[in-house]
């Protein structure tokens, strides 16, 4: 299973294409299947097509990685791989095993209270009212920094049925441009053979590493954003065992707690911290992506 997973993982999207191209256009079937009838060549296609939706469905399975969470402080973690996998509904972009965490502040109004709560005061806030916009990311492993992207505008939050329409169009437009647009500004870190740590949606220019460069576990490597696929300021973190995306079956992972202990948060459980933890939230998180 896992060996057929990773292969069509990798090859998902020429996969797609050849599929739909066998399938769409009989002519160019007819010539690449060197004159063979029409059903031979519109049940390659339809397998091909098949082979690629199973690449987005079907995760990887085996032992999780330890790594640190790539946040300090008081967070909540969303689309957790302790509650369901694939945790973001699909294996593509190495996603499987990925989670979300949102800050939650602990002081002032909305002490307690997720981010995700502000839909109730605005449908579109700007990302710098968000307690988690701009807090620092680290290194959830030592390693060797593979691809660093920060370019991408921080955009604002998306809140509410409306909010969430226009956020959801958005989306499909940009998994037309690939895993790029999808994770926003991110950092690729090789933490050890075939296995690659990913930090996404982060700040414009905040990046602290290049490619090329060594970094050891806990070290800062960037600010958390709201790029890519995103509702809101939150980090999107993942294992996966290629440095592209486009080519990566995600990997189980855990993250190691203050008393070095081992776990994955469940979605709206908060992230195990050394210090006494701030009040709980008093409603239900948003669904940041």
């Amino acid at each position: 299973m896992n060996i057929l997973a990773t292969a069509c993982a990798r090859l998902r999207l020429p996969l797609l294409l050849a599929g739909a191209v066998l399938t769409l256009s009989p002519r160019l079937g007819h010539v690449l299947t060197l004159g063979w009838h029409p059903p031979f060549w519109l049940g390659v296609g339809t397998v091909l097509v098949g082979f690629a939706l199973y690449a987005r469905l079907v995760p990887r399975r085996g032992r999780a990685h330890p790594v640190l969470p790539p946040v300090r402080g008081h967070w909540l973690a969303l689309h957790s791989p302790a509650d369901h996998v694939p945790s973001h509904g699909v294996v593509a972009y190495g996603q499987s095993h990925a989670v979300d965490l949102v800050h939650v502040p602990t002081s002032g109004a909305d002490a307690g209270r997720s981010p995700g709560e502000r839909r109730w005061r605005s449908w579109h806030p700007r990302p710098e009212t968000f307690s988690g916009f701009g807090e620092p990311v680290v290194a959830v492993a030592d390693g060797e920094v593979v691809a660093v992207s920060d370019w991408q505008p921080d955009a604002r939050a998306w809140f509410g049925p409306g909010g969430l329409a226009v956020f959801m169009l958005l989306g499909a437009i940009r998994e037309l441009g690939g895993s790029r647009f999808v994770l926003g500004n991110r950092v690729v870190i090789r933490i050890a053979p075939d296995t690659y740590a990913v930090v996404a949606h982060l700040r414009r220019h905040s990046a602290r590493v290049r490619t090329g460069d060594r970094v050891l576990a806990g070290q800062r490597i960037a600010e958390v954003g709201n790029t890519g696929n995103s509702t809101e300021p939150h980090v999107h973190v993942q294992l996966q065992d290629h440095p592209w995306p486009w080519f990566a079956a995600g990997l189980p992972m855990t993250f190691i707690r203050p008393d070095g202990t081992t776990g994955m948060p469940a979605a709206r459980e908060p992230l195990p911290q050394a210090e006494p933890a701030g009040p709980p939230p008093t409603r239900p998180v948003a669904t940041a992506r």
